[in-house]
């Protein structure tokens, strides 16, 4: 069972910013911005790359109530989003999971 799973779960506690029957939403414990907060669906979906047609509903879904969470957390003047993909692209956890960064001015740069 991956650490998501673990945290969904309830085996590991976590500061939850927004919870239904089919999505989390929980602050990253490494922040990256002023405002970092996780967002995952209650499936084990392992990542973009196994985004299909059995599944995609629910990435609508995170997609739809993210500006509900930005919102909640404070987040007033934008946001990024980012999902990882893949080794190369440093996604250390394979559990499908969207970034929400605010609360300040972010640099331009990506990379």
């Amino acid at each position: 069972m991956c650490i998501f799973c673990k945290i969904i779960a309830g085996e590991i506690p976590s500061k939850k910013a927004y919870e239904d029957n089919d999505i989390l939403a929980f602050y990253d414990i490494n922040p990256q911005a002023p405002v970092h907060i996780l967002v995952i669906p209650k499936a084990h979906i392992p990542s973009v790359d196994a985004i299909d047609s059995t599944n995609s509903a629910i990435v609508a879904k995170i997609f739809e109530t993210i500006p509900e969470i930005a919102k909640a957390a404070g987040i007033t003047n934008g946001y990024r989003v980012i999902s990882n993909c893949g080794d190369d692209a440093c996604q250390t956890v394979k559990h499908l999971h969207f970034h929400i960064l605010g609360g300040k001015q972010l640099s331009e740069t990506m990379a």
